[in-house]
């Protein structure tokens, strides 16, 4: 009794040390793949707190069957899960708390809630997961936006994650502060200076507003105010003739090079009564 007691116990301390060698320690990955190219860049990414187990697991039925088939029949005999399949389920494991993941988590990000949440893509599709690296794949956004062409002189060599941010909360996914560190010259203070850069700008459309695109989206009456409707009708003049983009206001210096053009210089104020 006292020989099978201690046969027990030394069994149970053996096979837990070999279970947590097998579910804890990345050596135990070691001692069947070559895998020191996979290993080096784990130690350097931001997933090496976590062992190669957290992401790349197997079921006891997947392990069994992987175990008698490498017996049986050698090394390449089976297909496998744990390497490029398993791990990408794993993601959301970490990445939907806020205490796993440390900082923005899905659920806060409106690129991944419409992505993940609302149209059920899976992390795979859009991440590139090359040996531990899983920056976004600029070209996947093109297999599904295929309309969203980018339009417009100096942005012809710039992706998609440029300008659309996963983390802003607007459905657009674009801040302005995105656009001004490009655009730098943009005044950040003024007339209309609190509206959004898309408001009037359509990237993957028409850049330039147009006289209509004033006029229908916010100054539907300014063409009764004033002498703007003399100007438009008349003259067939469009809005940015005379209101320059992100300046807007007409003053004194400005109507001396726009007014005497066609007309007299006649003080601004005047005309808008």
């Amino acid at each position: 009794m006292l020989l099978f007691l201690l046969l027990t116990i030394i069994g149970g301390i053996v096979g837990f040390r070999y279970y947590r060698h097998t579910k804890d320690d990345p050596e135990f990955c070691m001692s069947c793949h070559m895998m020191q190219e996979a290993f080096k860049t784990w130690e350097k990414s931001k997933h090496r707190d976590f062992t190669c187990q957290k992401c790349h697991v197997m079921n006891i039925l997947e392990q069994n069957k992987m175990l008698i088939s490498y017996v049986v029949k050698g090394a390449n005999a089976t297909t496998q899960k744990h390497g490029r399949v398993s791990p990408w389920d794993a993601c959301a494991g970490c990445h939907l708390s806020a205490v796993s993941q440390g900082s923005l988590t899905l659920n806060k990000s409106y690129g991944h809630s419409k992505h993940v949440f609302m149209q059920q893509i899976n992390c795979s599709r859009c991440h590139t997961g090359t040996l531990h690296m899983f920056s976004p794949n600029q070209q996947a956004c093109a297999e599904c936006h295929k309309d969203k062409v980018i339009h417009g002189m100096g942005m012809e060599g710039m992706a998609c994650l440029s300008c659309h941010n996963y983390s802003e909360k607007s459905p657009k996914m674009i801040s302005t502060d995105k656009c001004r560190s490009c655009h730098k010259s943009i005044p950040v203070k003024g007339v209309m200076a609190a509206l959004k850069c898309f408001d009037c700008h359509h990237p993957h459309g028409k850049i330039k507003p147009s006289n209509q695109d004033c006029l229908k989206t916010c100054h539907g009456n300014e063409a009764t105010v004033g002498q703007h409707n003399l100007h438009m009708t008349k003259a067939k003049m469009n809005c940015l003739d005379c209101h320059k983009a992100h300046g807007w206001t007409v003053g004194k210096t400005e109507a001396a090079k726009l007014c005497s053009r066609c007309h007299k210089l006649k003080n601004p104020a005047t005309f808008i009564y």
